[in-house]
């Protein structure tokens, strides 16, 4: 039973692809495959959806099929021409053209249609040929330009086109350098429009005919008119040598300006008619309240401009372009503006730093004097100077006070030996300090004491409260 229904099912998809719509003739292959189907009878109405899927060309021709309905050929993924041509079709779905990958050319002409889905190109990346001959196209939009980047041979002949977009000529004609890989000759068709007298299709024409030109008209022999409704005229050579695409010229391409200082960027622009000046910016300006912009015409075909950037900062590097841009078509030139430089951050001034004085030792502390009183040692308290040479005295002379008190030998008798031991006595007892300017010091004085006879010390020992405190 299951076999029965999988072979049904094999049959009825293989009776679908050999399957030729009915008002139609198919022609097939030495390998079965339906190599065109053409449909012509004036009964038809709408497009047949029971087309072979293997077809690889499908002509609907002199029908009175009026529209075109969304996704009409999606089961045609392996067609390659497709002419629906001198039928009734007034409007074509946006995605009437979904799944047709492989196609390569796509003919309308003889039909009713007033404008062209052109986003619709993006699901034909294979196509070349573009055919919109004898249809009632008033305009061309400037976004067409960039579904054709493809298209080698577009017919817009016999519409009601007036006016040919700057966008189109930037894309027919590119200037050198624009596009990396080599220029691909076009084939196009514009005449039998009424096209008003300007530089665009003016500028067509006059390129066209050049030496290598990447475009070849159909027909050179375009008419024009100065206004609408006016009869057509032939365009000469003299109205062509009017028209100039423009050209912009910057005062320098490359700019290196230091941090916080302020630049000008110029750029000079040629063309007619006079074109109009536009600076461009990647990202936004940084401040606009520091851009100012001047724009000056000085006489007819050429225009400059600058702009003013005032306290740079690193915001406002980068890429600037200057575009031009008139009828003829548009230029423009790029400037790089490049800031260096360090901020300098400000440090607050270093305070000097206040060296606290040493503490003094405790041995030169009196018996009475409390710890917490104690100043540093001066001149008129027991210090001796350090660059002051002693002087010298006699065994029986007694040594002078080097406090402010002097004592006469005669009143008290003091034997030299015991001096040096109770002195050795009590440097011996005391602490070595962690000053290193005051050990000196009481390095120098101890020295000086053996020398001097007698010394304060023993002086002191001589005082009553000394002598309860030993």
């Amino acid at each position: 039973m299951y076999l029965l229904v999988l072979v049904h099912i094999l049959q009825s998809s293989l009776l679908a692809v050999h399957s030729c719509p009915s008002l139609c003739a198919c022609s097939y292959g030495n390998s079965g495959t339906a190599e065109s189907v053409q449909c012509s009878d004036p009964g038809i109405s709408v497009v047949p959806i029971n087309v072979p899927a293997d077809t690889v060309k499908l002509r609907l021709e002199k029908t009175l099929i009026s529209r075109v309905p969304r996704a009409a050929f999606y089961n045609l993924s392996e067609l390659r021409f497709l002419w629906l041509v001198y039928n009734s079709i007034t409007s074509i779905h946006p995605s009437s053209f979904v799944n047709l990958k492989a196609l390569r050319e796509l003919r309308l002409d003889g039909n009713f249609l007033t404008s062209f889905p052109w986003e619709g190109l993006r699901d034909m990346p294979q196509l070349q040929t573009l055919g919109l001959h004898n249809n009632r196209l008033s305009s061309l939009p400037a976004h067409a330009a960039l579904f054709l980047p493809n298209i080698t041979y577009l017919d817009l002949s016999s519409n009601r086109l007036t006016i040919l977009p700057a966008e189109l000529l930037d894309l027919w004609f590119p200037l050198p350098g624009q596009h990396g890989g080599p220029t691909q000759r076009r084939i196009l068709g514009l005449h039998d429009n009424p096209w008003l007298c300007d530089c665009q299709i003016s500028m067509v024409m006059s390129l066209s005919m050049s030496l290598w030109s990447p475009v070849v008209l159909m027909d050179q022999l375009l008419m024009c008119s100065r206004s609408l409704g006016q009869s057509g005229v032939l365009l000469t050579q003299a109205q062509l040598s009017r028209c100039m695409r423009p050209s912009v010229q910057p005062a320098a391409t490359r700019v290196v300006s230091p941090l916080g200082s302020n630049v000008i960027l110029r750029c000079d622009a040629t063309g007619y008619p006079t074109p109009t000046l536009t600076w461009i910016k990647t990202s936004a300006y940084a401040g606009e309240k520091r851009r100012t912009l001047y724009i000056e015409s000085p006489r007819v075909g050429v225009r400059w401009s600058i702009i003013s950037l005032n306290g740079l900062s690193y915001k406002d590097a980068g890429e600037y372009r200057c575009q031009a841009r008139n009828m003829g078509g548009i230029s423009e030139a790029l400037i790089r503006l490049r800031v260096v430089g360090v901020t300098r951050l400000s440090r607050p001034p270093k305070k000097k730093s206040q060296k606290t004085p040493p503490k003094p030792s405790l041995k030169y502390r009196r018996p009475n004097q409390n710890p917490a009183t104690i100043n540093t040692p001066s001149m008129k308290e027991n210090q001796i100077p350090l660059n002051i040479t002693p002087p010298s005295f006699n065994k029986t002379q007694t040594a002078p006070d080097p406090g402010s008190r002097v004592f006469p030998a005669d009143e008290y008798k003091v034997n030299p030996q015991d001096t040096k031991k109770k002195t050795q006595t009590s440097i011996k007892s005391t602490p070595e300090s962690s000053d290193n300017t005051t050990s000196a010091l009481l390095s120098e004085t101890q020295r000086y004491k053996e020398e001097l006879t007698p010394a304060r010390s023993d002086i002191d020992a001589m005082s009553p409260e000394h002598s309860l405190k030993d």
